[in-house]
């Protein structure tokens, strides 16, 4: 008896301990918290920016620069190292020209990629450096190895841990609002209209992520006149949390039509030091209802002192590039924190 009762106890304590460290190696797999986090890479002007989810996976929006001996491709990869990933599950190209999807072949020789989305053909038939970029690209899916999707406006891209939703895509716009968009627009009528662009820039792949509570809106380069389709007369997405400054600041995107109506309560330009940042969009923005703060990864020479954001919320201030990147860590609930690598400084936003 006293046998069998030692022998059922032992097995008993077996179990209970290989459930411990089950439960142990699972705990220590999960993401901490359950946070979004966000890496905003200084490419100098392009844009390349990583987000990886509580579910593990990650979405690497644009590639920045060739050339550089790989430095874009470099400042990736050591995002990725800090983020604790191996791996690119996705890349979306939100188009083609040079500063956004340049970077591929230095890309993939660097790291392991999974999928690739984009707005389908190349629509910019320059026979220069948009075209050669692209035609690298296609030889790079030639190969077999990476898999590809063209998603039309209202999909909902397959990343585990967030709902990232199409909002624009080769000239197409999503024909119905959001949850909470769909008011009229009072901000159109400051926005003056401008003729169609009619470069890659206007096609560009946009999204709007969900995270919880947490909107989060990126729409790459789309144009002001393509601004206009999308917000008025009715502003099909109502208010977002954070807004990646389109096409770098650059003065051929983010119309009042657009900034004013979003509400954002912090912008994230992705400018270089001589491009993007320019005064006029620099002034909309800082004056946008409900803005808090605007973070830029860099000093804009033309913006000046006067236009600039605060110097504590630039990543790479006026003088040789750092390379120093912009970082947020969201939860659920709708708070978030930004971080300027530069100078550890973090600024927390709480759920509103």
């Amino acid at each position: 008896m006293k046998s069998w009762l030692h022998k059922s106890i032992s097995f008993v304590a077996v179990v209970l301990i290989a459930g411990c460290m089950t439960s142990a190696v699972t705990a220590q797999a999960a993401p901490a918290g359950g946070k979004l986090r966000v890496y905003f890479i200084d490419v100098e002007g392009g844009q390349s920016t990583l987000f990886v989810t509580p579910a593990g996976q990650s979405l690497l929006v644009d590639t920045g620069w060739p050339g550089n001996n790989g430095r874009d491709a470099d400042r990736i990869v050591a995002a990725a190292k800090e983020a604790g990933i191996s791996k690119i599950d996705y890349v979306l190209l939100t188009h083609y020209h040079v500063d956004h999807a340049g970077g591929i072949p230095q890309l993939l020789e660097r790291i392991p990629v999974g999928t690739f989305l984009d707005h389908g053909p190349n629509r910019e038939l320059d026979k220069g450096i948009t075209e050669k970029d692209y035609a690298l690209y296609q030889q790079a899916l030639a190969t077999g190895k990476y898999k590809v999707i063209h998603p039309k406006p209202g999909d909902v891209l397959p990343i585990k841990g967030f709902t990232a939703t199409v909002i624009s895509q080769d000239g197409n716009l999503i024909g119905k609002p959001l949850p909470g968009g769909g008011e009229a627009n009072s901000y159109c009528a400051s926005s003056e209209v401008r003729p169609a662009d009619q470069t890659e820039n206007s096609r560009s792949l946009g999204i709007e992520i969900n995270f919880g509570k947490l909107k989060l809106l990126d729409l790459g380069d789309l144009t002001w006149d393509k601004e206009m389709q999308l917000m008025c007369p009715n502003n099909r997405l109502g208010h977002v949390d954070i807004y990646i400054v389109s096409h770098h600041g650059w003065n051929q995107s983010s119309s009042p039509a657009l900034v004013d109506a979003i509400h954002a309560r912090v912008a994230i330009m992705d400018n270089g030091a001589t491009k993007g940042g320019s005064t006029p969009v620099l002034q909309t923005i800082k004056s946008a209802p409900g803005l808090e703060t605007l973070w830029q990864l860099h000093f804009s020479e033309e913006g000046g002192p006067i236009n600039n954001t605060a110097e504590q919320y630039i990543a790479n201030p006026q003088g040789p590039d750092a390379g120093h990147s912009l970082e947020l860590t969201a939860s659920p609930d709708g708070s978030f924190d930004v971080t300027n690598t530069r100078t550890e400084a973090t600024k927390h936003y709480a759920a509103r």
